[in-house]
């Protein structure tokens, strides 16, 4: 058994040291080309579909050629290729160092919209775990403000839009859960950081809708009535206002606001024109 295993262990620390050779002969072999062929080769392997190989040249040229244009071109390439691999977290550190080494070239936009990208395309996966957008609509903003001229602007705007109405439909996810199992102080909670927070985005019309259905339930029918006048004036063509109008109707109920409370003044401030 021992020299069995002697013999295993030997196989296993040969292999190693040819692995190691070969990474050595593989590392002295780049040294024998120019920057532009490394970087050359880099794209080649990024057309090829291997962005990780590619990720990984771009890193040769910026490492053998610290000082070089090409090292510069490289290092924005090698978060592009890192993006493209999925490998976010790499993606966003070759960005930042390239922001943080070349903030006044022209590629820098493109370096902070890529880190901006690292977040966006990772909140589809994030469950309940918001962290990752709160990031994606900081980096978003810090594109859209530094550099509202570049090419990368109006995409930035898009996405932030995006971006926040996500936010707003989490709210709106758990507001439903709430109010499917009869919770509905907790229900309204959430309607109302929509409605508070999220005005401008495309959950408002039935965070509207279902406060008047969670306010219905609980008897408090001025704040219903309030949050219907509110669908009335801005969403009178949705199907939320449609619906809320028939509970409320139907109760014998207007579309008004009345009472004092904080709906009513979300209504005051809309009228002045200083909501949505």
């Amino acid at each position: 058994m021992m020299g069995l295993r002697a013999k295993g262990f030997a196989a296993i620390l040969a292999m190693a040291l040819l692995a190691a050779c070969g990474g050595n002969q593989r590392e002295q072999s780049l040294e024998n080309f120019t920057a532009e062929e490394i970087y050359r080769q880099a794209e080649a392997e990024l057309e090829e579909g291997n962005p990780d190989e590619a990720a990984r040249l771009f890193g040769e040229v910026e490492r053998l050629y610290p000082y070089s244009e090409w090292a510069k071109r490289g290092l924005i390439m090698q978060a592009f290729a890192y993006h493209r691999d999925r490998d976010y977290e790499n993606s966003r550190a070759a960005a930042q160092r390239y922001i943080d080494f070349y903030p006044a070239d022209e590629d820098a936009a493109y370096a902070q919209y890529l880190l901006a990208l690292s977040y966006y395309d990772q909140i589809d996966d994030v469950g309940r775990d918001q962290g990752l957008t709160f990031q994606a609509l900081q980096a978003l903003r810090t594109v859209i403000e530094r550099y509202p001229e570049s090419e990368y602007a109006r995409s930035s705007i898009l996405k932030f839009d995006l971006a926040f109405d996500h936010l707003a439909a989490k709210e709106m996810e758990i507001g439903r859960y709430y109010l499917k199992r009869g919770h509905y102080s907790a229900a309204i909670n959430r309607f109302r950081v929509v409605v508070e927070e999220f005005q401008t985005t495309t959950q408002t019309p039935e965070a509207l809708h279902r406060l008047v259905e969670s306010y219905l339930s609980l008897g408090l029918t001025e704040e219903a009535q309030t949050a219907g006048a509110i669908l009335g004036y801005n969403y009178r063509s949705t199907d939320w206002y449609d619906d809320s109008y028939k509970l409320l109707t139907g109760r014998g109920l207007e579309l008004e606001a009345a009472g004092d409370n904080w709906l009513n003044q979300v209504y005051r401030q809309m009228i002045q024109g200083r909501w949505l």
